[in-house]
């Protein structure tokens, strides 16, 4: 669920409402009148769904509503998607941690589910762990229970607060990108380009965990991003959406935007944990960006081969 971008206008939640504003002034007026039915009609919807997206509040996470929901997270994991997760002792028993994952399996991303499971049964549901997502995540209707795991707006403000408090933070900085790829894109980690999780693991002073997972990109037929057609329907300045994925899965066959989630096929999920990068021990006082994350890249890649080499058939393992 991945980084942010922030506007003029932006809430504590690092979202913006894109000129939505109840004191619009006259020209913004004349302005909106001007523009295509097709663009103020989306522009509608955009400020509606911002509006929904809630505050970021890390005391929502919920304890008590954790542990009484593992054993349901369980059975989704551990029977329906076989979940296996190494190197969970590779994360610091205690303290503020930022863990980088890559990201598959469309906006339902059962690879965030295994991975829950397997960290709050090791570490127990007291542990502080907040997951980032996308302002569109937090905004649909049957999810706002993720607010109780601790899912919070993917923001750098929203993700400094949380480690500042002693969290564990769980990252995807490869977003909508990564996780919309296309099938046969499924063996790669691609963040596209983005940076900012060594920015952020510098200024707070935390090392970087990196989390490895494989069989997300199995449990549909990822056929394009379609950033084309996010770029012909304004979803790239609207709501920060660079893609509308174009995928086949049940039950809707042909699934544009995958909006309305589908049925994951139940794909073999694997993560590894690979050991803590202390940043400033390993790179020197004053790291590089471009270097940390390349290095991150590489050992993150080598892994994802190394699992895809385990691998004997798709969906199967």
């Amino acid at each position: 669920m991945a980084g942010s971008e922030t506007a003029a206008h932006a809430s504590r939640n690092g979202h913006h409402k894109d000129g939505l504003d109840a004191f619009a002034t006259p020209r913004d007026d004349q302005r909106e009148a001007g523009r295509p039915l097709l663009e103020r009609a989306i522009r509608a919807v955009a400020g509606v769904v911002q509006s929904r997206v809630p505050e970021a509040d890390l005391d929502e996470r919920d304890p008590d509503y954790i542990r009484e929901s593992l054993p349901r997270l369980w059975l989704l994991a551990s029977l329906y998607f076989r979940g296996e997760v190494r190197g969970l002792g590779n994360i610091p028993e205690d303290g503020p941690v930022l863990l980088v994952g890559n990201h598959s399996g469309g906006n339902l991303t059962p690879d965030t589910h295994v991975f829950t499971l397997a960290f709050s049964a090791y570490f127990g549901v007291e542990r502080r762990f907040h997951q980032l997502a996308h302002n569109l995540v937090l905004s649909m209707p049957l999810l706002g229970f993720l607010r109780k795991y601790g899912t919070v707006a993917a923001s750098h403000d929203n993700a400094r607060k949380a480690l500042e408090a002693g969290a564990a933070v769980l990252v995807y900085p490869g977003g909508d990108w990564e996780v919309h790829r296309p099938s046969w894109q499924g063996g790669r980690v691609d963040f596209g380009g983005r940076k900012g999780y060594v920015r952020l693991a510098l200024d707070q002073g935390v090392p970087i965990v990196p989390v490895v997972a494989i069989g997300g990109q199995e449990t549909a037929l990822f056929l394009s991003r379609g950033e084309w057609l996010s770029k012909a329907l304004l979803l790239d300045k609207l709501f920060r959406l660079k893609v509308l994925p174009i995928s086949l899965a049940p039950p809707w066959g042909l699934n544009v935007g995958d909006m309305l989630g589908h049925v994951p096929l139940p794909a073999k999920i694997t993560v590894e944990v690979l050991p803590p990068i202390d940043l400033r021990r390993e790179f020197g006082a004053d790291p590089d960006v471009d270097e940390v994350h390349d290095h991150v890249m590489r050992l993150m890649q080598e892994t994802l081969d190394a699992l895809a080499a385990e691998r004997r058939l798709p969906l199967v393992g």
